[in-house]
């Protein structure tokens, strides 16, 4: 791996990060319309408990809610790392690019668009900004106890 195809790992983590989050979400939302959908029966008839579906249904939205917690963490975290490193970028129009592309996720036209240049030169920017990109010395770790 190249050292600029680790750098565009690195700065994509933040867009995986905003999609993890929605994911689990949206996962939550689902798990609690399905515990909505179940219907009370009321009869005289002797029926279980239903403890443990009630059990299953807490542990279940536990479980996504402190995943939910700790991933939001951890996009705050890669934000503000990538984008303090993005804005260290000496050239305003690599210091741009690189936000438009790996912050807000925009595609190469859209960015070409909204900086009045064309797609080519948007590369070239790209180009630039990846060689002077500073990595960090070592992977972002997030402790999320920290945010407990």
């Amino acid at each position: 791996m190249t050292e600029n195809d680790r750098k565009k790992e690195y700065l994509r983590e933040y867009r995986a990060s905003v999609r993890r989050v929605t994911r689990i979400e949206e996962e939550l939302k689902e798990v609690r319309e399905m515990k909505a959908s179940i219907s009370i029966i009321y009869d005289d008839m002797p029926h279980g408990s239903g403890q443990s579906d009630l059990s299953d249904y807490a542990s279940e939205l536990d479980k996504l809610e402190r995943d939910l917690v700790s991933e939001r963490y951890r996009r705050v975290m890669l934000y503000k790392d990538i984008s303090s490193r993005i804005k260290s970028l000496k050239s305003k129009n690599e210091n741009d690019v690189m936000f438009y592309r790996y912050i807000k996720g925009l595609d190469w036209w859209e960015i070409a668009e909204k900086m009045g240049y064309s797609e080519r030169q948007i590369y070239r920017f790209h180009g630039k900004g990846l060689v002077h990109f500073e990595l960090p010395e070592s992977k972002m770790s997030v402790n999320v106890s920290e945010c407990q």
